[in-house]
C-alpha cells in the first residue's frame, strides 16, 4: 500500500534542522552583515558571556542603530536594557548614578528648601 502523501519521511527532521541553520546564517548576514563563523568568534572572544553583566550567556547581537556596526554579543537582559535606554550614554550614566544612590539625594539648605545635586 502506498504511503500517504502528507506523511513526512524519516529525514524530515534532518532537513528541518538544515533549513533552520541556513535561515539563521542568512538572518545574521542580512541583518548585521556578519557570518555565523564571525559571530561564533565574537562569542569565543568574550568567553561566551555577556560583555556588560559578565554573568549571563552571550546570545544576542548588539549593534549601533545609527551606523549598524556590530558592537558585541550580549545577554537578553542587557541588550534589552540598552534598547530601552535608546543607546544614549547620558541616560545610561544617569541610570548608573541613580542605582549607586548619587542622584536623588536632596540637601536641605533652608527650612523647606531643598537643593538637588547637579
Amino acid at each position: 500500500m502506498p504511503r500517504h502523501r502528507t506523511a513526512s519521511p524519516a529525514t524530515a527532521s534532518y532537513w528541518r534542522t538544515c533549513r533552520a541553520e541556513r535561515n539563521r546564517a542568512a538572518y545574521f548576514t542580512r541583518k548585521y552583515g556578519i557570518t555565523t563563523a564571525e559571530l561564533d568568534t565574537m562569542i569565543g572572544e568574550q568567553f561566551g558571556i555577556c560583555c556588560i553583566c559578565l554573568d549571563a550567556p552571550a546570545e544576542h547581537v548588539d549593534h549601533d542603530h545609527g551606523t549598524g556596526r556590530v558592537r558585541g554579543v550580549l545577554c537578553f537582559s542587557c541588550n534589552a536594557a540598552l534598547g530601552q535606554f535608546k543607546d544614549r550614554p547620558d541616560v545610561i550614566r544617569r541610570a548608573a548614578a541613580y542605582v549607586e544612590g548619587n542622584v536623588w539625594k536632596p540637601t536641605l539648605v533652608a527650612p523647606g528648601v531643598y537643593q538637588l545635586p547637579s
